[in-house]
């Protein structure tokens, strides 16, 4: 879609409010189109209004009554050139999709035509791949380095994404393919290309069809139209498509790695045209709600999830060098505990029973440490039905593990050895991690430069301490869970104006505190330890006060990223807890706990010295490979419906299809 957006002089009266109107709503499509994409309807209907806005815009009273039935004329067509031009992409995509099933329709759609003499139809079973775009470059980049060198002897077969092509003459073609996922051989890249040069010569000929007759193993495939002339193949293949290539191995005129394709297969035909190449795609949610969009367009958007995948990888070696055992414990609960989050409710219809989705595995996973598992950990999903932001999503992974006879400090020094050893084996054996992530126009979020330093020791904050250096006062003597410590640490949060949303109990207000002074504080890998224990219902009581807990949160960029403790396994005090967490509920807190009485009788048997840790890997990630928002590195985000469905063509496009 083209907007054309027009600049006026500032004029008095109607005509500048007017023309004030157009700078806002072009301004809002820019927006829009960014955001949302050039297809969304909320898009399409501010283009709309910018067409009726400037129907309405004059050129000043001295214009005659002929000159002014003109212009109406002229306004009227440039209205219908610009429905025209917002209906432009959908009238274009069901053209396309028509012509690519006419070209499935000619190759046949479950083998090859009646009475032909080709083996297969438009989406052959199997191609016999013998290596990836990236082992081809590295078994020939060393064979042919000559200019015009080209092995025709040699046939190979490789098989890739087409995402450009161009021809020279009718005698001589050029594409290229693209390959994001991995293989076999281990050599897969996410950038992996290869430059397809399809001549007259070479194709289809005589020599290059004995080579293939005489491999080893499954025949590749011959399709018609693909097989007859090279003009016919150039024409069949659009970008987009996945194709096979047999072909010379070879290098061209102009010193580049190619493929000389003696036979082309098309193996899956891509009906959907495919954003600009320049410009690819930029819009946030389009490529949220179509990651496979994202991933064919945006090619290097993949190495975000290999990287996941390595931190995923090493997580796990790590607590498995430690001799932890990997253990999954149920996702649909009775009761939803093991943390202060606001649950998603289902319903067992065989059980006829009210279940929910799990918000922590923790009282799961201290049961097997009563059993006689000392060491366990699980990396799993988690589901809070809580807000969306930058580091918020509704469905996330942790990694939890439970380590008997160890407390809360043993846990602050294995986060420093993971998190240093992580960042070392993502950037070469650094401990600093670069963190300079760009919004969608490609624009530094961050005013200065970050850098992330990860090597031991980390920062640390003392709760209660701290509090009372930024709030200027001491904290009153006695208990923290009374009517009179509530009164006061609300007074405190509001003579500092900091913003404590309801329901106001301590819990609640404690954090809030922490949240304003301490958190913008930790930019840098930080511990905020000591919490008050009215705030950690399964934490035990610190051994030198009581009053507060053994428990740390770790963060970095000012973002919780890790939570610890050493657990409470006295089952009178915590059943306290439980109960002090249900008063809560019952106050209005839909985070707090309820009492749970199967944990309860687990902790009746015995739970040992106990340390606990939970880390969020989703930010993890997002801080290991310079992403501002959590979107980016889950591979399919929450997002708000749309009109049609996250995946539905567009009309013309679907209009289309029903006609072909």
């Amino acid at each position: 879609v083209t907007v054309s957006v027009l600049y006026w002089p500032a004029m008095p009266g109607d005509d500048a409010e007017l023309r004030a109107k157009i700078d806002a709503v072009a301004e809002k499509i820019s927006a829009l189109k960014k955001s949302k994409g050039a297809q969304d309807p909320e898009t399409k209907a501010a283009i709309a209004e910018m067409a009726q806005l400037r129907q309405q815009v004059s050129k000043g009273p001295t214009e005659s009554k002929e000159e002014r039935k003109a212009k109406a004329l002229e306004k009227q067509k440039q209205a219908a050139s610009a429905t025209l031009a917002a209906d432009s992409n959908e009238q274009g995509q069901a053209q396309y999709y028509a012509s690519r099933v006419a070209t499935i329709n000619e190759l046949g759609n479950f083998s090859a035509p009646e009475g032909s003499t080709h083996t297969a139809g438009a989406y052959p079973h199997k191609f016999p791949v013998d290596m990836s775009l990236a082992k081809f470059r590295q078994t020939f980049g060393s064979q042919v380095t000559e200019k015009g060198q080209v092995l025709r002897d040699t046939i190979v077969t490789v098989a890739g994404r087409v995402f450009s092509k161009r021809s020279n003459s009718g005698k001589l073609h050029f594409m290229s393919l693209q390959q994001q996922t991995g293989s076999s051989d281990g050599t897969s890249d996410a950038s992996a290309t290869l430059q397809v040069i399809a001549m007259a010569d070479d194709f289809e000929c005589d020599a290059g069809k004995a080579l293939m007759g005489a491999r080893a193993g499954p025949a590749i495939p011959a399709q018609k139209t693909l097989t007859e002339t090279i003009q016919g193949c150039h024409h069949a293949v659009k970008r987009g498509d996945i194709v096979g290539i047999a072909g010379y191995p070879g290098v061209s005129n102009t010193g580049e790695l190619s493929i000389y394709a003696v036979r082309v297969v098309l193996l899956s035909t891509c009906l959907q045209m495919l954003p600009d190449q320049h410009y690819g795609l930029q819009s946030v949610q389009q490529r949220s709600r179509q990651r496979y969009l994202d991933f064919i367009v945006n090619k290097n958007n993949v190495r975000t999830f290999q990287a996941r995948s390595k931190v995923v990888s090493y997580i796990r070696q790590f607590f498995n060098d430690l001799d932890f055992a990997e253990v999954e414990t149920p996702i649909l609960n009775m009761q939803a505990g093991g943390a202060t989050a606001r649950p998603f409710i289902t319903h067992h219809n065989e059980l006829n029973q009210q279940m929910f989705l799990r918000i922590a595995p923790e009282l799961y996973l201290k049961m097997l440490v009563v059993g006689g598992m000392d060491r366990v950990y699980e990396i799993g999903r988690q589901f809070r039905n809580e807000g969306i932001d930058q580091t918020h999503n509704p469905e996330f992974t942790s990694c939890e593990a439970y380590w008997a006879y160890q407390d809360y400090n043993d846990l602050m020094a294995m986060t420093e050895g993971m998190l240093e050893g992580l960042a070392k084996k993502l950037y070469g054996g650094s401990c600093k991690v670069p963190y300079n992530p760009v919004d969608a126009d490609g624009k530094p979020i961050n005013p200065q430069p970050v850098e992330f330093n990860f090597q031991a020791p980390y920062k640390k904050l003392r709760v209660v301490p701290e509090l009372e250096k930024s709030l200027g006062v001491k904290f009153p003597e006695g208990a923290y869970d009374t009517p009179e410590f509530l009164a006061w640490i609300i007074e405190q949060g509001k003579k500092h104006n900091v913003e404590m949303k309801p329901p106001h109990n301590v819990p609640r207000v404690l954090d809030s505190l922490i949240a304003h002074f301490l958190e913008p504080q930790c930019t840098q890998p930080t511990f905020i330890c000591d919490h008050p224990r009215v705030m950690s219902p399964l934490a035990k009581w610190h051994r030198d006060d009581p009053r507060l807990s053994e428990r740390f949160e770790m963060f970095v960029n000012q973002k919780e990223l890790v939570n610890a403790y050493t657990e409470l396994n006295h089952p009178l005090i915590q059943r306290e807890e439980f109960v002090k967490q249900a008063r809560n509920k019952a106050g209005g807190d839909d985070e707090a706990m309820s009492v749970d009485e199967g944990f309860l009788l687990a902790l009746e048997h015995g739970l040992p010295p106990t340390a606990g840790w939970g880390l969020g890997v989703d930010r993890l990630v997002m801080f290991m490979t310079n992403q501002a928002s959590i979107r980016e590195v889950l591979l399919f985000p929450a997002m708000k419906p749309t009109e049609m469905g996250d995946d539905a063509p567009a009309p013309a496009a679907a209009d289309g299809a029903a006609k072909a």
